[in-house]
């Protein structure tokens, strides 16, 4: 649990210095969601080698690019109970290692079939990623240095791309599809012994000092324990919440938006503003840069200043959250924009917006979870942003079949980003912890233990 005084109380613990293992774990979490987004954008850029090879059209692409978000959807909730029944550490082997094959495989693909399959496996492999990450820097770090430490591995969210799709876009250019597949296959593997290699929980992190240890305890961290309650129960309780409600809605509406630009943005440039595909994955990268220093600076170094200052942890974070997602609507601006560079400008307002507030969105499920359901919440929260995910290609795709453009794509993740703004002012509110579940008389098994 977050106390109620746990950031101020950090500035009395001992003047020595504080040893910094933490911060190596977040850059550890922070190379595994680069690496998943090389794997997630690799198929943004390969639509006309597909078509080359699979002859697919513009809906099925759709159906294709949507297909990693189906099965990563349907595990968020498993995922999440997995994670606070048996921890980061051993499901975060598990994936690693899952979504190292699936890339794999779709270097090997003879099909469409089989490519759709090697899509569906990789959302498997990379389904605890996110909630995993969440629950690992709830481990890990203080409430007041959770907006950093979460910007780490958010901020590579954007990265990914911005570098993803040029090199990638390159290598298949020169090289062809299936090496751009089989590239991302290594680098996954690798991280795989990277991950299996360092990252374990505190309490068994042989390199983590007894200061930072209780630095990061006072801090007000996550406990490490199983969770003290029914996991059932607490998916129908927090579900219930109105906060858990809120955050749903605004960080799915933000996900919309992601995943439009993410799957579409190299399409959309050549298509309708007639780039050729070498300039198009090269512009791609120009939001994504932005986005990448926006997460990072303000969604994470920025927040953490204020927060460190002695602001009201719960404003500064909503603030953010917020007028970041406020300044995602500049989408809107890309449905009028008839120049690359306009295009460019108002898809880097959108995303760069959204970046911002996206690491705070990731670390609240670890400052308002009831003890031990932090995984849980996690998982909830993800399970919305997925089916985000799945919904912004398809209709994507359907739109532009139908208009043979992209402005009422980009009018429908503007309404939706309407929708999330007032999910966060009216159903999130203030950012604090959500109260434990009472007991239940009637089943011991959900009574808190002592």
């Amino acid at each position: 649990m977050n106390h109620p005084r746990a950031e101020t109380a950090l500035d009395q613990i001992a003047p020595t210095p504080i040893p910094r293992r933490r911060w190596v774990i977040a850059c550890v979490l922070g190379l595994g969601v680069l690496i998943n987004y090389f794997d997630r954008v690799n198929i943004s850029v390969s639509q006309d080698a597909l078509h080359a090879a699979f002859g697919i059209s513009a809906v099925q692409f759709g159906y294709l690019l949507s297909a990693y978000s189906w099965t990563y959807a349907a595990l968020q909730l498993p995922c999440g109970i997995l994670l606070d029944r048996f921890g980061v550490k051993l499901v975060g082997r598990v994936s690693t290692f899952l979504w190292s094959i699936a890339s794999f495989g779709a270097a090997a693909a003879t099909g469409v079939g089989s490519f759709f399959a090697a899509r569906l496996l990789l959302g498997i492999g990379e389904a605890p990623t996110f909630p995993g990450n969440s629950k690992a820097i709830g481990y890990w770090f203080p409430g007041r240095e959770r907006s950093l430490a979460t910007a780490i591995f958010d901020g590579a969210a954007k990265f990914g791309p911005a570098a993803g799709v040029p090199l990638l876009g390159l290598l298949l250019i020169h090289f062809g599809w299936r090496w751009s597949f089989a590239a991302t296959g290594i680098l996954s593997f690798l991280y795989f012994v990277l991950f299996y290699w360092i990252y374990r929980n505190p309490s068994e992190d042989k390199s983590l000092t007894a200061a930072e240890r209780e630095f990061i305890h006072q801090g007000g961290a996550q406990s490490e324990g199983h969770s003290k309650i029914k996991q059932a129960s607490s998916i129908a309780y927090l579900l219930r919440q109105r906060k858990v409600q809120g955050l749903v809605l605004g960080y799915s509406s933000y996900n919309y938006t992601f995943y439009l630009l993410l799957t579409w943005m190299p399409s959309y440039l050549s298509s309708t503003l007639h780039v050729n595909l070498l300039h198009s994955v090269l512009y791609s990268s120009v939001p994504w840069l932005f986005a990448t220093f926006t997460d990072l600076v303000i969604g994470g170094w920025l927040v953490n200043a204020f927060i460190h200052r002695g602001r009201d942890a719960s404003l500064v974070r909503q603030i953010v959250l917020v007028g970041g997602t406020a300044f995602g609507l500049g989408i809107f601006g890309a449905a009028h924009a008839h120049t690359p560079t306009s295009a460019l400008f108002w898809i880097s307002v959108s995303i760069g917006g959204l970046s911002a507030a996206a690491p705070v969105g990731w670390s609240i499920p670890s400052l308002i979870a009831p003890e031990g359901s932090v995984g849980t919440l996690g998982g909830i929260l993800n399970f919305g942003n997925q089916l985000s995910a799945i919904v912004a290609p398809i209709v994507t795709g359907y739109v532009v079949a139908a208009t043979h453009e992209f402005a009422w794509a980009f009018v429908v993740a503007t309404t939706f980003l309407l929708a999330g703004i007032a999910g966060y002012i009216f159903g999130l509110g203030r950012i604090e912890p959500i109260p434990e579940p009472l007991p239940d008389p009637f089943n011991v098994a959900t009574t808190p233990a002592p």
